[in-house]
């Protein structure tokens, strides 16, 4: 029982689902994310599972949806999942605050083993709120491109990326309306539909910031491979909004090596660019050597 008569609350259970992993639904991701890694001959993509969170909106989403967005993303990866196995998943609201006049609603899903119950990936969602009192703006449409703010409005960011070391190969994709349908759908909403889109304030379809996590997460995973699927970690923060038809870079570069018991595990710093250089995603990762 919610005692407090906000169903968005702390501690809340959202949902739960169980799923197999069959060659099929992995070569779905595969053509829709463009990553045909040959781990995925005997694994699944550690992010197969990436939008499972969103499976029980109304458990956790705040009622203004207008100009809603996804802020920020945490993944930890803690074992390879084997083609075949079947998985069981949990969702769980483990924080709310508030930022720059958005309220924030951080769910926490897991995706286990059905059968032992071994945690493979937890995923953290950071999605964020205008409040309840905000009005809809003139003429329908939400700005939500950082560059339509002034100067004054914005505050200076810190340089990125810091890191000196080597570089991991880059990945260039375009997101086209096939690609949002593949990753979003297949049911219509504002990442699959425009019309969808401009209901909520947005001119266009907003691609979903989970693609841009999987890009991130692909470069990570063609360097370090089963290193990566077993013991990865991202930590990133979504910093502009992706629109159908735009090209995207993703890059890694890597700052440092640390001991991990008889391991060593490998920082990076990760990001992903517009083809006219406007960053929309940017954090650090790591993966085991």
């Amino acid at each position: 029982m919610n005692l407090l008569g906000e169903p968005a609350n702390v501690g809340r259970h959202c949902g739960s689902n169980e799923y197999e992993i069959t060659p099929e639904v992995v070569a779905f991701y595969a053509d829709a994310l463009d990553d045909h890694n040959t781990l995925y001959r005997r694994f699944a993509p550690p992010l197969l599972h990436h939008s499972e969170c969103y499976k029980h909106l109304g458990q956790w989403y705040l009622k203004n949806l207008f100009g809603n967005l996804h802020g920020r993303q945490d993944w930890e990866l803690f074992a390879a999942i084997p083609i075949g196995r079947r998985v069981r998943t949990r969702s769980t609201i483990i924080e709310r605050y508030q930022k720059r006049g958005r309220d924030y609603v951080v769910n926490e899903t897991d995706v286990l083993d059905a059968e032992s119950l071994a945690l493979y990936v937890r995923g953290r969602t950071h999605q964020s709120f205008l409040p309840a009192k905000s009005e809809t703006p003139a003429g329908g449409v939400f700005v939500v491109d950082e560059r339509s703010a002034s100067a004054k409005e914005r505050e200076p960011r810190a340089a990125f990326p810091t890191a000196t070391g080597a570089d991991l190969t880059p990945t260039t994709k375009r997101i086209d309306e096939r690609r949002c349908w593949m990753f979003s759908g297949p049911a219509r909403n504002y990442h699959t539909d425009r019309e969808q889109a401009l209901k909520l304030g947005f001119p266009n379809i907003v691609v979903q910031g989970m693609m841009t996590t999987c890009f991130a997460a692909q470069v990570m995973l063609d360097r370090y491979g089963e290193g990566f699927l077993a013991g990865g970690k991202m930590s990133l923060k979504l910093t502009n909004v992706v629109w159908v038809d735009e090209t995207l870079a993703a890059f890694g570069r890597e700052r440092e090596r640390t001991r991990e018991g008889a391991r060593t595990r490998v920082h990076c710093d990760v990001w992903v660019d517009k083809a006219d250089g406007t960053r929309v995603l940017l954090g650090d990762a790591s993966a085991l050597e």
